[in-house]
């Protein structure tokens, strides 16, 4: 009998184990949308095969010893502000073409990246824990005399990511706002949604996975412990819009709600039957959003005016 609990123990242990290594792999090294992904679906693989065309050049900046890949495009408002792309967990650059196409005629130029092990860029996906900095990164690469000013625009794990940079940048004077789309507050909110509508196991597995995560990016358990993005959009220093579709099952409303309640003056536009990722993909949600989009960067009570004047 005691060797039949032994084993079973075992097996257990192993079961476990292996759930914790899959979540843990799943996590960090999430499948890459590159130009041949979008190549086999036939979808745009870059900015020069939208309709209409956009001219663009691919760049590399330094960012924690990697060298981080992304687009700097052509918009088509010279006196619009510069949007800075930062795409959700498992998504690219590439992924952010329908966003890029909508936002040409509000913007002076788009920049789009890839967020570490996402895309063109190395690395594995920290979760949002480290990801901030990256993006100062970027801004700082874009920075100079006479520069436009800069919207930082994130959807799901990239919406966090801008609001941290947006705290975290030093060049305050050029962030005119700051649009969330998808956003959540706490780190394991998408995962364990998506786990739980799976129904996969994840009540034992995700906890360790996102702490082995946490311990392999250098993350303390305080710093972690601040990971809300309700707490980062109430410290932020400029405007800030957040959209979010109200059938959106992977990030729940009531993240978005209290996301935009806790910044004073912080603005929420429900999408009217947009899931998680299709506000920009279907006609109707793309119209809405495109619109609130365009209110947000033209209202000088927003983002201080900084919509396309041309």
């Amino acid at each position: 009998m005691m060797g039949l609990l032994l084993l079973l123990a075992f097996g257990l242990g192993l079961y476990a184990s292996f759930l914790i290594a899959s979540t843990y792999s799943t996590l960090r090294f999430p499948r890459r949308r590159t130009y041949s992904w979008a190549v086999s679906r036939g979808v745009p693989g870059d900015p020069g095969e939208l309709t209409p065309a956009l001219a663009f050049r691919r760049f590399g900046f330094e960012s924690r010893g990697r060298r981080l890949i992304a687009w700097d495009i052509d918009g088509n408002c010279p006196t619009g502000p510069v949007a800075v792309l930062t795409h959700g967990w498992s998504d690219s650059k590439v992924g952010a073409l329908a966003r890029v196409s909508a936002l040409a005629p509000m913007c002076s130029r788009i920049v789009a990246w890839d967020l570490p092990g996402h895309g063109e860029s190395p690395g594995a996906c920290e979760l949002g824990m480290r990801e901030g900095e990256d993006l100062v990164a970027l801004l700082e690469s874009l920075d100079g005399p006479g520069s436009a000013r800069i919207v930082l625009f994130g959807w799901s794990l990239g919406a966090g990511v801008s609001l941290v940079a947006g705290n975290q940048w030093q060049n305050r004077d050029r962030l005119a706002g700051v649009i969330a789309e998808a956003p959540y507050r706490l780190v394991e909110t998408p995962a364990r949604n998506v786990m739980r509508a799976q129904r996969s196991p994840w009540r034992l597995n995700l906890p360790v996975a996102i702490w082995l995560i946490r311990r392999r990016a250098g993350v303390s358990a305080g710093a972690l412990a601040q990971f809300d993005r309700a707490g980062w959009a109430r410290e932020l220093p400029c405007p800030l819009l957040v959209l979010h579709g109200t059938d959106d099952v992977v990030c729940p409303l009531e993240d978005a709600r209290a996301i935009a309640n806790a910044k004073a003056g912080g603005m929420l536009v429900e999408i009217e039957s947009a899931r998680h990722n299709d506000v920009w993909v279907r006609p109707s949600t793309r119209e809405r959003a495109i619109d609130a989009v365009r209110q947000f960067l033209a209202n000088p009570d927003q983002a201080t005016g900084v919509g396309c004047s041309s």
